[in-house]
């Protein structure tokens, strides 16, 4: 092929790609799935919740996960049910913090050891 040919062809050819995705059809979502029922806040919500159980998980695998993290996120959970998805997402904020504090806390206390004065 001869440089002309390419550069038409090239040139041609991306758009023929681009018209085709335009006219490409999208399923609707049914409206049978739950995705499609849930409201923005709710999926914020839920959002929030798996986020906080996945620091939670994060903190029990460096062996120092708080104390009330999962009673917060037990708590989300009881909001998010009840519909007051603005105090479930506050809830598993908190417990988000708590378990990413308790991860940042196990990497600084990893090689600390006791205090000098112990050993007086």
């Amino acid at each position: 092929m001869n440089k002309r040919t390419l550069a038409i062809t090239f040139a041609i050819l991306p758009t023929l790609w681009l018209a085709g995705c335009q006219t490409a059809e999208t399923k609707p979502a049914s409206s049978g799935t739950a995705a499609a029922t849930k409201s923005a806040p709710q999926l914020a919500a839920e959002k929030a919740i798996a986020s906080a159980k996945a620091a939670q998980k994060a903190a029990a695998s460096k062996k120092n996960e708080w104390r009330d993290t999962g009673k917060i996120i037990k708590g989300a959970e009881k909001a998010l049910k009840a519909g007051d998805f603005s105090k479930a997402e506050k809830l598993a904020a908190n417990a988000r913090f708590q378990g990413d504090t308790g991860v940042q806390q196990a990497a600084e206390n990893q090689n600390a050891g006791n205090p000098g004065y112990l050993y007086q």
